[in-house]
């Protein structure tokens, strides 16, 4: 089977309201693929969708060329989390997951495999109820590497991680890549995905805001720009816009220059005679250019830089009635 999800006109509706809107991208092989957006972009409706827990009413979601729900061992070709919660909390850890393998008729000794690739050996016979949300989530991610898939697909696959589990699980993504296997995650976490993904998939209100590689993005967001300290702050800005640049001046000596390389930047200095220090290509980070990218597709926006006024009769010191029974 390829180690493809493909996504191609996909759209959903609840009601009144869009969830999807003629989405299409692929999740291809060989790489991590961040799948990102804000609250209410319809990341979550998609990743249903490709399982077949949702029906779309407009174009397909495939797995491999075919659809989640024509498999015959699903298991075997896409391995998910979507919700790390979704166990019954008497069932022993490795109780659910033998569970699963039976279903899927897998050996039990792949059970106890993955859960040493989880982390889980110590805690595999304590019910799930009883575990941590970190690892529950662990639980999850050796649920969905049971059948040794090529696609796998985790929402939020962080959350609740510690660092040493953060850590394990960027790993674990690259090394499921650097296998072949096509790797979608969708997170809220750019830091994560900017130290672990390949490439990313933006929506915003159903639709694609940008199908681009991490490095593209990256470049295009830090827009050429050139950073340099001086003490001689006025005459080097004349200097550069002499040169062709476009400056503006920072805080304590800094200077922003775009339109010139940094090499461009240092011999015009140099040969004007300007002092200088700390010259460096700016760069800009994941969460600069998703910001960016999805400032106008944001549903759900916190009012900022006010409070919130006290109630009638309230003087804002004791947090006025609320619990409190008539």
């Amino acid at each position: 089977m390829e180690a493809t999800i493909e996504v191609r006109g996909l759209r959903k509706r609840y009601g009144p309201a869009v969830a999807v809107d003629g989405l299409t991208f692929t999740a291809a092989p060989g790489r991590v693929t961040g799948f990102v957006g804000p609250n209410g972009a319809g990341k979550s409706t998609t990743m249903r969708i490709i399982l077949g827990l949702d029906r779309p009413d407009a174009g397909t979601a495939l797995v491999g060329g075919r659809p989640y729900r024509s498999l015959r061992t699903p298991l075997c070709a896409l391995g998910a989390m979507l919700d790390a919660a979704a166990v019954h909390p008497a069932r022993r850890a490795r109780d659910h997951l033998l569970w699963l393998a039976h279903a899927n008729g897998l050996p039990a000794r792949r059970v106890d495999e993955v859960i040493e690739m989880a982390g889980l050996t110590r805690a595999a016979g304590r019910a799930a109820g009883r575990f941590s949300l970190g690892m529950r989530q662990r639980l999850g991610i050796a649920a969905a590497l049971l059948g040794d898939p090529p696609v796998l697909m985790f929402d939020e696959p962080v959350n609740g991680l510690d660092p040493e589990g953060i850590v394990w699980i960027r790993g674990l993504l690259r090394s499921l890549a650097a296998e072949g296997r096509a790797v979608l995650v969708s997170s809220h976490l750019m830091s994560e995905l900017e130290g672990g993904a390949d490439h990313l998939v933006v929506i915003g209100r159903g639709r694609v805001i940008a199908d681009v590689a991490v490095g593209e993005l990256l470049a295009a967001a830090s827009g050429g720009r050139v950073e340099l300290r001086t003490t001689g702050r006025q005459e080097a800005m004349t200097v550069l816009a002499r040169a062709g640049a476009e400056v503006a001046a920072g805080g304590g000596g800094a200077v922003t220059v775009s339109g010139l390389s940094s090499e461009q930047v240092i011999a015009a200095l140099t040969g004007a005679g300007v002092p200088f220090t700390g010259v460096s290509e700016h760069r800009a980070t994941l969460e600069e250019a998703y910001m960016e990218l999805t400032r106008d597709a944001v549903e759900f926006r916190a009012v900022t830089g006010r409070t919130v006024p006290a109630r009638d009769g309230a003087d804002g010191a004791d947090g006025g009635d609320c619990g409190e029974e008539a």
